[in-house]
């Protein structure tokens, strides 16, 4: 586009100047301004650096259709205003990477529709003393920043839009406070909105920020922000970040898919949340960090995660405040984690809990007063001890367990009601204590109050009814009770002896079955992490020394001779190069002990292995006859095997997995800790996985302890190749890996034939052929199982054998131990 002519219209009076004058350029126009001027710029390309230093106006065409006025220069800043000019309807292009398009250094400009398009440092730039007003502006810079407010600048941005920006949408530090009303950020490669530094303060009203490659809003180092009926949705990280000492509040804002945490506070910031959302957020909807960091949250709702992290995270001594909130659909609902952390949280719900609506650890404190919880695995649990406080007039309904209380944690809880829970009303285990008054439980189908382990809890004026397996029942001496009652026991009193206090029979007059909650020692399903499987074991009753009141391990079983275990590991089908391995390893350490019984140096010998191979080949009973082995050439005190899996190991917030691992270790001391499916430790994909803390904790361990227990890490090739180079310290630790092969065929046929001998059954001729066939038929990926699978198939025979057999009306003996071809199912 041409050139075209300038055209100034003086607001002088003199007669000896003329009304209006045509220029040739806008630096002469601009030169024979004055104050009040106007500057009408025809459509074309002006290939100039601009520099408004009078109080003119300088305008393009308001219509479209008239054509454009477009301002660009080779280089530098394409115009910069010092004084409180106008300026309209001008499309602004540069593409000088150091300087802005469009600098306002001084004065009350006013800019409106203004169209800048470049590639520059930023689009708009504001400092120093300047105050504009810009209204509905559009910038599209992809290499920098969209508007940068400096320097103490100010001034009120409306209707504008950032359309893309390489960094920063809008950038506000040095001590710059301006105000954004109605604007829109989206396609920026950096923070929506960043506000930084000391005295850097921004107002937003009525903004959107989306499409953001990095945080929606950031405001850091000491930054002050008050976002009103704002949206933040759509960003690559955190919707919100606040760190080191910033400050800011958000009234009735909607902060919505999010892959990150929604809301992230660190470093003393405080933030304070209005009658706002947060929804569809993949990590924490509010993580709050470090001492002095707060949160004040008032008729907020947190709900829809897309992830499998609590809503609400409070660590390493922050604090929150949620003052009627709801919060809904989500993993967790509020987890306090860290000596110092505390959560304050009043007339609050907290409904549609997969897992655990309040979650107290690591020395953390709670106080709840009028509360809401419906809808959960577990109402809430206070984990460990120095974890604690208070819950006050709450209610819990259909919830697995309302109340757990484990590890010396501490709570008092006043006047609170569990309606409906499957489990237990109120579960104390494991040293729990807490102290439960004037709390009510009704319509459980397990029991009302149940106190195991001699936890020393308080019981006052506590009421149950309608509890299918009893109102209160105490495994052990410990519990306090005062006036508490029962619909189907009437007064309750502590146990004085080790024996149940408490309990009530079931209807048909059984006590409840050995292992079960009646018999305090299996914890509740909703003692495991929600994300995890549920796999219910009856835990063994521990011992206790009369001297020192203290857990002691079972005494461990006579040892067999290692040859007579040697020989029952020969009597497995197949394994030829897995018994090689092990009678190798024994021989070794047979030697040596013989070796320094003679005062000779021994070899050490490093007795940690990974198994590998596919399901079913026989590595957990392999593990566990090595264990007796060693036992038995007093290599190991006991001899053995606690099996564990990723789920036994790994918790579900910093710090409990290395607590989790060292549990399994220590009951594992004197014996075997056999790790099945170690590879899961270490996903692929872990990124903030608490896997690798498993592993790192395993590896020290495993070195501290080296003389007391024996791992054996177990998995599919392929996948513990990965898992023994996730650190440099764990391949060191295992002495060699055993390869488990497949079964053959024929070694199949064996098993099945085994399996026959021991239940006292005969395989028919026909029979063996078909199932060799079979087996050989068997696709052999990787859900075979191997062993199992031979198992299996032995046990489908039977069943269809007693099938037939049934219909006889007087069936011999060989019609009762015999199976035939047709005893092979034809699904298998």
């Amino acid at each position: 586009m041409a050139q075209g002519s300038v055209q100034v219209t003086h607001a002088g009076t003199s007669r000896w100047r003329r009304r209006t004058g045509e220029y040739g350029s806008l630096a002469a126009a601009l030169e024979a301004a004055t104050d009040g001027d106007v500057i009408t710029v025809a459509p074309g390309t002006y290939r100039e650096n601009l520099v408004l230093e009078r109080t003119v106006t300088l305008r393009g065409p308001e219509r479209a259709a008239s054509g454009s006025v477009r301002i660009a220069p080779a280089e530098g800043v394409a115009l910069t205003v010092r004084s409180s000019a106008v300026v309209q309807h001008l499309q602004i292009e540069a593409q000088d990477a150091a300087s802005p398009a469009l600098l306002v250094e001084d004065g009350a400009a006013e800019l409106s529709s203004l169209r800048v398009m470049t590639r520059s440092a930023s689009g708009i730039e504001v400092r120093g003393g300047a105050r504009p007003t810009v209204r509905r502006c559009t910038v599209d810079n992809p290499a920098g920043t969209g508007i940068t407010v400096t320097g103490g600048a100010g001034g009120v941005y409306e209707e504008c839009e950032i359309v893309s920006a390489g960094q920063s949408g809008v950038s506000v530090r040095d001590g710059a406070h301006p105000r954004l009303e109605r604007c829109t950020v989206h396609h920026a490669t950096g923070a929506g909105l960043s506000l930084h530094g000391e005295g850097s303060a921004a107002e937003a009203v009525g903004c959107e920020v989306y499409e953001i490659k990095g945080s929606g809003v950031q405001v850091v180092s000491r930054a002050t922000g008050h976002l009103t009926d704002c949206r933040v949705h759509r960003t690559s990280a955190d919707g919100v970040t606040l760190d080191t000492d910033a400050v800011l509040t958000l009234a009735d804002c909607d902060i919505h898919d999010i892959p990150e945490n929604a809301l992230d506070l660190r470093s003393r910031s405080v933030l304070t949340l209005t009658r706002s959302t947060v929804r569809r957020f993949g990590r924490n909807g509010l993580s709050v960090w470090d001492p002095g960091t707060r949160a004040d949250a008032n008729g907020c709702e947190i709900h829809e995660s897309t992830g499998d992290y609590p809503a609400v995270w409070i660590s390493d001594g922050a604090s929150a405040v949620l003052d009627s909130c709801r919060v809904h659909t989500v993993p967790d609902a509020l987890f306090i984690l860290d000596r110092g952390s505390r959560a304050d949280v009043i007339d609050s719900d907290l409904a549609q809990v997969r897992g655990t609506a309040v979650s107290v650890s690591d020395g953390a404190q709670v106080q709840l007063d009028d509360c809401r919880i419906r809808e959960a695995a577990t109402g809430a649990w206070f984990r460990d001890h120095g974890s604690g406080g208070t819950l006050a007039n709450c209610t819990v309904d259909g919830v697995a367990t309302g109340f757990i209380v484990t590890k010396g944690a501490d709570p008092g809880i006043e006047r609170c009601t569990v309606t409906s829970p499957t489990e237990a009303g109120f579960y104390v285990s494991a040293g729990g204590r807490g102290t439960f008054h004037g709390c009510r439980v009704s319509g459980s189908q397990g029991y009302g109050f149940h106190v195991i382990d001699g936890c020393r809890t308080t019981l006052r004026r506590c009421r149950t009814e309608r509890c299918a397996r009893g109102g209160f029942e105490f495994a052990e001496k410990g519990p306090v009770v005062e006036d508490c009652r029962s619909d189907d026991s009437a007064a309750v009193s502590a146990p004085q002896d080790g024996t149940a206090s408490g309990a009530v029979a079931s209807p048909d007059g059984e006590q409840p079955p050995s292992g079960q909650p009646g018999g305090g020692s299996a914890p509740p399903a909703s003692l495991l992490p929600a994300t995890a499987p549920v796999r219910q074991q009856a835990a063994k009753p521990k011992k206790k020394s009369a001297a020192a009141g203290e857990d002691e391990q079972p005494a461990a079983l006579p040892a067999r001779p290692a040859q007579e275990v040697l020989g029952e590991l020969d009597t497995l089908v197949g394994l030829d190069s897995v018994k090689r391995e092990v009678r190798a390893l024994t021989d070794m350490i047979e030697v040596g002990r013989r070796r320094q019984e003679a005062g000779l140096k021994a070899a050490s010998v490093r007795r940690h292995l990974v198994f590998t191979g596919s399901p079913g080949t026989g590595k957990t009973t392999v593990a566990r006859l090595y264990g007796e082995i060693l036992h038995s050439l007093g290599v190991l005190e006991r001899g053995h095997l606690v099996e564990v899996s990723r789920v036994d190991l790994v918790g579900e917030h910093i710090g409990s997995t290395a607590i989790r691992t060292q549990e399994a270790f220590d009951r594992a001391r004197g014996g075997v800790l056999f790790i099945d499916e170690a590879y899961a430790l270490s996903p692929e994909d872990g990124g903030r996985d608490f896997g690798r803390e498993a592993i790192d904790t395993l590896v020290k361990l495993m070195e501290d302890h080296r003389e007391e227990v024996v791992v054996i890490a177990a998995g599919y090739t392929a996948e513990m190749e990965r898992f023994l180079a996730v650190n440099p310290g764990v391949a060191s630790r295992f002495s060699r890996t055993i390869t488990f092969g497949d079964y053959t065929p024929e070694e199949l046929l064996r098993i099945v034939e085994q399996q026959a001998e021991e239940h006292e059954y005969r395989i028919g001729e026909a029979a063996t052929e078909a199932l060799l066939k079979h087996f050989t038929a068997l696709p052999k990926g990787p859900s075979f199982g191997n062993g199992r699978t031979a198992r299996q198939t032995f046990e489908s025979m039977v069943e269809q054998h007693a099938g037939r057999v049934a219909q006889l009306p007087d069936p011999s003996t060989e019609d009762l131990t015999l199976l035939y071809a047709d005893d092979l199912p034809r699904g298998l």
